[in-house]
């Protein structure tokens, strides 16, 4: 029971919190790098294996953790390598849309870090590329493109990360070198190829605390003060003063005495009504003045009617939790009751009925009303008593309780007995 409790109380608490936590979506980012063009390029003219001449600046938006958008532009200059063949200038810019993944979250690397993370983005766009030297000097070529780049992060805090960036751009209908030096031949597909590395800031724009680059749903209760706090206060709910099976926060008399027998609330009970509780009450069956230690004290009906009438009509019973065919605690004194009753009158056979409430499907429930049952006829056995005189049988669902309290399910999952 007690880790039923403890696991939907801890389940209820984290739901509560995740949803109640929200994160920054948008940054914009500025970095700057080097830059390099691989083809085309005429016969003869090299650029450098890093030029130091391009700039990147984008706007992203994250929808979660994993997914979002990033707007970007981008602009730079390819040169040629000093005093190593003809010498070229081209500007160039960019416009793309695309689409960034969060690999970092995917692949959970808050499992070994906090502070390092990956995104990976992708998309198409539209640029111009301007010679401004040789043959094509001054054309503008218009051009279309492809974006893939991959971009480690460092976080520096919650408002700034450190990135660095590779991306490989293909342009499409590109109509001449990038040296303008020639004209293509296929100025069709995507014919110019070049990739761009840069280093810069991502800032973080929003109130809330974390963004969504480094946002974990787990973090507001999964710090090692926050969870031994709740863990602590669970604990401190779950403890059984009295040692009845019942946990202090649902038991209502949290002092009954060592071997009392309760019900579910944790009070104590009094089977007869004689104000004398069972467990000092001689004759628990039968009224009578505590002077006389519950007993009556004039002579009645046999005590063993007064007992079969309490065990028949259902005042006897053992308690189960919420899909479980282990006894509660407090109740399985029931089961002990029946046993004493059953030595002392070795005439009377018993049949052992297990219920179950309406919560789940309906065969799944006539099962385990069944496996309740066999667990106190496991009981009354292992006790002493002959299996010969038992047996037990489940009846399904108790459809005679409101289903809609919880209350009235805790009392519908339960084993009765009946005398024969």
């Amino acid at each position: 029971m007690k880790k039923f409790i403890l696991s939907s109380l801890m389940a209820g608490a984290l739901a509560l919190t995740a949803n109640a936590q929200e994160f920054n979506k948008w940054s914009i980012e500025a970095t700057g790098g080097f830059n390099k063009p691989m083809a085309p390029l005429t016969t003869g003219f090299l650029s450098p294996t890093l030029n130091l001449g391009h700039v990147d600046f984008g706007v992203r938006y994250m929808a979660n953790e994993k997914f979002g958008l990033k707007l970007d532009y981008g602009l730079g200059t390819f040169k040629s390598v000093d005093g190593e063949g003809p010498s070229f200038e081209t500007k160039y810019n960019r416009f793309d849309l695309q689409g960034v993944a969060n690999i970092g979250r995917m692949m959970n690397f808050e499992s070994f870090t906090r502070t390092l993370g990956l995104l990976l983005h992708g998309g198409a766009g539209f640029g111009l590329v301007n010679p401004e030297e040789n043959t094509f000097s001054d054309f503008d070529d218009n051009v279309y493109n492809f974006i893939f780049g991959i971009t480690p992060q460092v976080k520096l805090g919650n408002k700034v990360a450190l990135v660095a960036d590779i991306s490989t751009i293909l342009n499409g209908r590109q109509s001449v070198s990038f040296d303008g030096g020639s004209s293509e031949t296929y100025p069709y597909g995507a014919n110019g190829t070049w990739w761009t590395g840069t280093i810069g800031l991502n800032f973080y724009l929003g109130k809330a605390e974390q963004h969504a680059d480094w946002y974990i749903a787990a973090d507001k209760y999964a710090t090692k003060e926050e969870l031994a706090s709740q863990i602590n206060g669970i604990k401190d709910m779950l403890k059984d003063s009295d040692g009845d099976g019942v946990p202090d926060y649902l038991d209502k008399e949290p002092n009954t005495p060592v071997g009392a027998r309760v019900n579910s609330a944790g009070v104590t009970l009094d089977s007869d009504g004689d104000g004398t509780p069972d467990h000092v009450d001689k004759c628990p069956f039968q009224p009578g003045p505590s002077s006389t230690s519950g007993c009556p004290t004039t002579v009645v009906v046999d005590e063993v009617d007064y007992l079969k009438k309490a065990i028949n009509d259902g005042y006897v019973n053992v308690y189960y939790a919420f899909d479980s065919d282990k006894p509660l605690g407090y109740s399985v004194s029931s089961a002990q009751y029946v046993a004493n009753f059953m030595k002392k009158n070795p005439g009377v056979k018993v049949e052992i009925k297990g219920f179950a409430d309406e919560l789940g499907p309906e065969d799944y429930n006539m099962k385990l009303s069944e496996s309740r049952a066999k667990a106190v006829y496991d009981l009354l056995v292992a006790s002493g008593v002959d299996a010969s005189r038992l047996t037990f049988k489940g009846y399904g669902e108790d459809t005679s309780v409101d289903k809609a309290s919880a209350d009235a399910r805790q009392m519908a999952r339960r084993a009765s007995f009946e005398i024969k």
